[in-house]
């Protein structure tokens, strides 16, 4: 049995669908129902529980843990080692912990947060494994969608710096191996798609792929730099419009035994592609 945290968000349900596919039992750890029928269709047992209460119940009889902590949640720094100590004491074998591309880029809080939670693994005393992602590709497909109506990519980050966008059924694949093959025990692997991209093109690659021109414009974000969450994303905006936030794609395609998915690969099915046009879409006038 595997246990997945925060099992009912983007990650959880695609590492949940991911570890049924291959036949394994897995028990999905909830906050709330919202997800609990999708989670039952992927033929997993879902548990309501609170990461920061006891997870004795949610533990029990559990021989790993995909350990995933909410989004830019304060609480992971010290609420992610209690969850590893936690799965020690129920006796569980292999905690991976699900952490970010490039954690030492503390002037991210919710990196600083993942930086620290990593450096508690060791002192644990489980063995584990941590899966660093990129930016998910699955995170634009809102914008993608309102691109193809309106003519405009919006982008928070800018025009000019690159990402490495990775599609979450990847990182999903990728965390199914990291929690059910051997060898891999006290390792830290990054997922990153196939190729940096910028804005602009990612805008070229809705054109090809819907038929509607499309063009990437400058959308600065404004979140709330009082709260946390605000700060997080504020920061990481920031960080990317100056620098990107791309890697390399090798590590995956170890994981996976093939390159993960292309962003055009990923639009592909986003958009509901039939014969190069986009479902619904009229083409682009000549």
């Amino acid at each position: 049995m595997i246990l997945v945290t925060a099992a009912g968000g983007t990650t959880g349900l695609a590492v949940t669908g991911a570890l049924t596919a291959r036949g394994v039992p897995v028990r999905a750890l909830v906050g709330s129902d919202r997800a609990r029928a999708a989670l039952e269709a992927h033929g997993a047992q879902v548990v309501r529980g609170d990461l920061e209460g006891d997870l004795g119940a949610a533990l029990d009889g559990v021989e790993s843990v995909y350990a995933i902590w909410p989004n830019f949640d304060e609480g992971e720094v010290a609420g992610a080692p209690r969850l590893f100590r936690a799965a020690r004491a129920a006796g569980v074998r292999r905690v991976v912990y699900h952490s970010v591309l490039r954690p030492g880029l503390r002037v991210m809080p919710h990196h600083a947060g993942k930086a620290a939670a990593e450096e508690q693994l060791d002192a644990v005393g489980v063995a584990w494994r941590v899966l660093q992602p990129c930016a998910y590709a699955d995170n634009l497909d809102a914008a993608v969608r309102e691109a193809v109506e309106t003519g405009q990519l919006r982008s928070a980050w800018g025009l000019s710096r690159p990402q490495s966008f990775v599609d979450v059924r990847d990182v999903a694949e990728c965390a199914a191996v990291l929690l059910t093959e051997e060898g891999l025990d006290s390792g830290t692997f990054e997922v990153a798609g196939p190729e940096p991209l910028t804005a602009a093109d990612l805008a070229e690659r809705v054109t090809a792929v819907s038929g509607r021109d499309v063009v990437a414009v400058d959308a600065p974000a404004s979140p709330d730099r009082g709260t946390y969450a605000g700060r997080c994303l504020a920061t990481m905006f920031d960080w990317y419009r100056d620098h990107g936030f791309a890697g390399s794609p090798r590590v995956a395609t170890a994981l996976l035994g093939r390159p993960p998915r292309s962003y055009t690969d990923h639009l592909a099915d986003v958009l509901g592609t039939v014969g190069g046009a986009a479902e619904g879409v009229p083409p682009a006038s000549s």
